[in-house]
């Protein structure tokens, strides 16, 4: 059976060897036809912590890592678009 592969963005970072990824898809309405979004979070494995907040990347379904881990992250699609602000005094 051939794993799936899923692109998202990560939303979170703040977690020891795993980042959240946000994965949206658009599926159209049963009854009025309208196209709508539909998103939900996995756990991803970040084995050195190299993905931040912000990056698209592509995880991968794999074993059970953890309670709530099954996926990991293969690799960045698109750098983060926050940039550090940096202030002049």
């Amino acid at each position: 059976m051939p794993k799936r592969i899923l692109i998202g963005t990560v939303v979170s970072d703040k977690t020891d060897k795993t980042v959240t990824v946000l994965v949206e898809r658009k599926v159209k309405h049963p009854l009025y036809g309208k196209i709508i979004r539909r998103s939900k979070k996995y756990h991803a494995h970040d084995e050195e912590n190299v993905y931040k907040t912000g990056e698209q990347v592509r995880i991968e379904e794999t074993k059970p890592i953890s309670k709530t881990k099954t996926w990991i992250v293969k690799d960045r699609l698109q750098a983060g678009s926050t940039a550090a602000v940096e202030a002049d005094i």
